[in-house]
């Protein structure tokens, strides 16, 4: 009977314990955010949407190389001689294969970078050729997605345009504070 007893006296205090951990997140702040009306902002090294600056571009190709998942590709214009220019006639980076590692933000020699990561989480797709982003001179730093029915490139359908230009992350300081 006693033990019994012992039991039941255990049990009643694992339960009580379990009530208060209950209790004391339950007067806690909530930290869930009602989406569309409220927005987290991320981190200043947070990857998302990748942005590129095909004017500034010389299409070195450090970037098509230092990518592990081979999802950049890099074309220079070229003169009426056949020449290579020191400009990048168009680059596409396919964001389905990205594995937004950074090396080719890493790579890029300019400051500030050519391409980079922005701190703008939303981006959605609808098929997988939305997936792959072109830049050519004149196209937004969001890029252009090529429309095969209507054989044009067209702005992304369901991204949010950003109105300004979000700040590099080597213009912030000290990378790892």
């Amino acid at each position: 009977m006693i033990s019994y007893l012992g039991r039941v006296a255990g049990d009643a205090w694992a339960v009580c314990k379990g009530l208060w951990v209950t209790l004391k997140t339950l007067v806690k702040p909530s930290i869930t955010v009602q989406y569309p009306t409220e927005k987290l902002t991320p981190e200043p090294m947070f990857r998302g949407v990748l942005l590129y600056d095909v004017e500034r571009c010389t299409a070195c190709g450090l970037c098509v190389k230092a990518c592990p998942s081979a999802c950049i590709s890099v074309q220079a214009q070229v003169n009426e001689a056949g020449k290579r220019v020191p400009k990048a006639a168009w680059y596409a980076i396919d964001l389905g294969r990205c594995n937004w590692c950074r090396m080719c933000e890493e790579s890029c020699p300019f400051k500030p970078k050519v391409v980079w990561h922005s701190v703008d989480y939303e981006l959605c797709f609808f098929s997988r050729e939305e997936m792959v982003r072109c830049w050519k001179p004149g196209f937004p730093l969001l890029g252009k997605v090529h429309d095969v029915r209507k054989d044009a490139f067209v702005d992304p359908p369901a991204q949010i345009v950003i109105q300004e230009v979000p700040a590099r992350h080597d213009e912030k300081g000290p990378r790892w504070d």
